[in-house]
């Protein structure tokens, strides 16, 4: 019964990280019209680094200068390029799209582990690559230019790189995300981050005026980098320690059908056949690679 009980707390915990990490596209195309891509990726990840610092106080865990270093270059690949590549892609592009996107992030990974890590690749694999790839090329390459949010192709190929980032930091670092835990990881991961993205966009900063802007701007940068940040990331540790891969990774194929959704409910975006059929190819493509 307590078995149980944990497995469908698990479930609970995926559920509502698979709905916060949806609506990162429709709430923030809403603050993109307000201030620079660079201006709100730097605010999530110092709302996200403060949260995860607060956090590790529980978790005494003292990190290597060596990994230290290591950890610099997870953070570029990790959350540097992924979130920044995805919020200037987001800024290009419609969030229907964006959402999409982040479903290519399985296939991504097993491509780059089965040239890297050289990982064992059926013919299932194979064909689900395959089919997601379609997927994502109909997606670009059939772009709508109507509406107030239209699609481009600059911007779904970035936010298709923001995947691809991620893919390679969990490949190329996975011994030293295993080594230790999620949450010290993820404060150094987001410090780095949040370093580096000040730099940058600093004179974005002072050019937005943030103080100045409305409070409910202000109520969706709290959502983006609270929710779809840190409560997201603690979820998906926490269901982790209790559900098996394959169940967790199944999860990504709600990912585009609630962002998707929810972006066509408050009219940020329009669905086509053409991104229905690039819908069906890469949920398809994802099933065959977890199979």
């Amino acid at each position: 019964m307590e078995e149980h009980t944990i497995n469908i707390k698990a479930h609970i915990y995926m559920s509502v990280a698979i709905f916060f990490f949806a609506i990162i596209s429709p709430v923030g195309k809403i603050v993109l019209d307000h201030i620079h891509p660079l201006t709100l990726n730097t605010l999530r990840l110092f709302g996200a680094a403060v949260c995860f610092w607060i956090t590790s106080i529980f978790v005494r865990e003292t990190v290597s200068k060596k990994d230290l270093f290591f950890l610099f270059f997870a953070a570029v690949f990790g959350t540097m390029l992924n979130q920044g590549l995805f919020i200037i892609g987001l800024s290009k592009t419609n969030p229907v799209h964006s959402s999409l996107m982040t479903s290519m992030a399985p296939l991504l990974t097993l491509t780059i582990s089965a040239i890297y890590l050289k990982e064992k690749i059926t013919c299932s694999r194979i064909a689900g690559v395959l089919i997601g790839a379609l997927g994502a090329a109909i997606l670009i390459f059939m772009n709508k230019q109507a509406g107030d949010h239209p699609s481009s192709i600059g911007g779904d190929i970035l936010c298709l790189c923001a995947q691809l980032s991620y893919a390679i930091y969990l490949t190329f670092f996975l011994k030293l995300i295993k080594k230790y835990n999620p949450v010290t990881i993820s404060k150094w991961l987001f410090s780095f981050s949040f370093i580096c993205f000040f730099f940058i966009s600093f004179r974005h900063i002072e050019a937005d005026h943030i103080l100045s802007l409305p409070p409910d701007i202000w109520i969706r940068i709290f959502v983006i980098a609270i929710l779809c940040t840190y409560v997201t990331f603690t979820l998906l540790m926490s269901a982790q320690k209790s559900l098996n891969p394959t169940v967790i990774s199944a999860y990504n194929y709600f990912l585009p059908l609630i962002g998707a959704g929810i972006s066509v409910a408050v009219g940020l975006g329009t669905v086509d056949c053409y991104t229905v059929l690039a819908t069906a190819l890469i949920l398809v493509g994802v099933m065959f690679v977890n199979k």
